[in-house]
């Protein structure tokens, strides 16, 4: 149990937040690797790990209840894999970093946020936290990374010819397989088959795991393909409780109900909402508030849906609804390491935009997603990012980084009125 992992993994592809767990291991006595089930959080920490406790393992678990000290002894980093299975852990890691004098000690790994909100904030100044999502186009290949988002952000040009390799196919198939390592290089259907499984599997096991949540297993998924048939728009919890009960009025539950799933779902990792950007405006309008619903990869909400790619090509409508959401998805994994949240805008004169990346330093960018890359098209997303730039405040208009068009397909380019137009597999961290 305490033999140095071998790291990295046959075949593993280096991930984007890899520079964030370095960074914290740099900082803070420990840090905590959190992300939903089946993401690669073991294969990435054990990129740093010189030993393991993996409490998946029942004997693992057992010496973690009998002897915590014993459990954590190893060479450092120590990785404790799935540690909300010990929650009892937490706090003697807490100690063990107070004690030893060396930073980056431990690397724990969870795929669930425990109820107990409590005993995790005492890690503060101690324990710091990385999210790992799904991986983005980039970081799976299907994307070269020629146009890059901090390039963007520091004014770099954009050129590039359209991919000749890439159709609107590929993009279906990639939104339907997913960003999940364990599916890089498997044939499509039983990679989509997988997905199905992660889905329920998470649904059966993980919910009830993480949140003690009593939950009917049928009405979550009933709760997940409302959510996938309403992915990046900003349904309330009552509009997807009138969905889930359609028109015979058969599947519904009540609204408090769905609540509780949601935030079980959330604690899982599973759905990651998109909030609203808090700007401060020259205009009268209101801003909307509302967040986006997304599942935290959109291959779940096409298994949810039971979508495969032809039939999200017949159906061009929830096919750009997915295409939103794998570009947001890109954008959060791209982000990242420039402390960067990903929002949204809409407000009260109906003027949308799909995305505002917004780093602490204050510089930001809005990014329009569209699966067409004609003229018109392109013309109509630059017309929205334009009333966006002249609505907010003379101070927030200057640390604008760029406004951009994010395309399925088509090539890079800058337009003469500044404006950046990107195919999704062209665009990198």
């Amino acid at each position: 149990m305490d033999a140095p992992p071998q790291h990295p993994f046959p075949g593993y592809r280096p991930r984007v937040s890899e520079k964030d767990i370095e960074d914290a291991l740099s900082r803070r006595g420990a840090v905590l690797i959190e992300g939903v089930r089946w993401c690669g959080k073991t294969w990435t920490a054990l990129r740093f790990a010189r030993s393991a406790l993996r409490l998946d393992d029942d004997d693992a678990l057992r010496l973690a209840d009998i002897d915590p000290g014993e459990a954590l002894r190893g060479d450092a980093p120590r990785l404790v894999d799935e540690w909300q299975n010990a929650p009892h852990l937490w706090n003697r890691i807490r100690r063990e970093c107070d004690e030893r004098p060396d930073l980056g000690q431990f690397i724990l790994t969870g795929s669930a946020s425990p109820s107990d909100d409590v005993t995790r904030h005492t890690g503060t100044g101690r324990i710091g936290r990385v999210t790992l999502r799904p991986m983005s186009l980039f970081e799976t290949g299907a994307s070269d990374g020629s146009v890059s988002l901090r390039g963007l952000f520091a004014g770099e040009a954009t050129s590039g010819m359209a991919r000749d390799d890439i159709g609107l196919r590929d993009i279906a198939s990639h939104i339907c397989i997913g960003g999940w390592p364990a599916n890089i290089g498997v044939e499509e259907g039983k990679a989509r088959r997988s997905v199905r499984d992660h889905l329920h599997e998470s649904v059966l096991v993980d919910i009830r795991a993480a949140s003690g949540v009593r939950h009917d297993r049928e009405r979550v998924l009933n709760l997940v393909r409302s959510v996938a048939r309403n992915v990046a728009t900003e349904a309330r919890t009552a509009k997807l409780v009138a969905d889930m009960a359609g028109e015979n009025g058969e599947g519904g539950i009540w609204r408090q109900t769905a609540n509780e799933y949601l935030t079980a779902l959330r604690r899982i990792f599973l759905l990651e909402d998109q909030p609203s950007w808090p700007v401060h405006l020259r205009s009268r309008a209101v801003l909307r508030k509302a967040p986006k619903l997304h599942l935290v990869d959109p291959s779940l909400a096409a298994a949810a849906l039971r979508a495969s790619p032809e039939q999200l090509i017949s159906d061009i409508k929830t096919l750009g609804f997915l295409f939103e959401s794998l570009v947001v998805r890109d954008l959060r994994v791209y982000s990242q390491p420039d402390q960067a949240s990903v929002y949204h805008y809409r407000d009260s004169d109906n003027l949308e935009v799909d995305a505002v990346v917004a780093r602490n330093d204050g510089a930001w960018m809005a990014v329009e997603i569209k699966l067409g890359h004609r003229p018109d098209t392109i013309d109509a997303a630059a017309a929205g990012l334009l009333r966006l730039r002249d609505k907010v405040t003379a101070s927030r208009r200057s640390d604008l980084a760029g406004l951009v068009v994010v395309t399925a397909l088509g090539p890079a380019y800058r337009r003469r009125d500044g404006i950046h137009v990107v195919p999704i597999t062209a665009l990198g961290p």
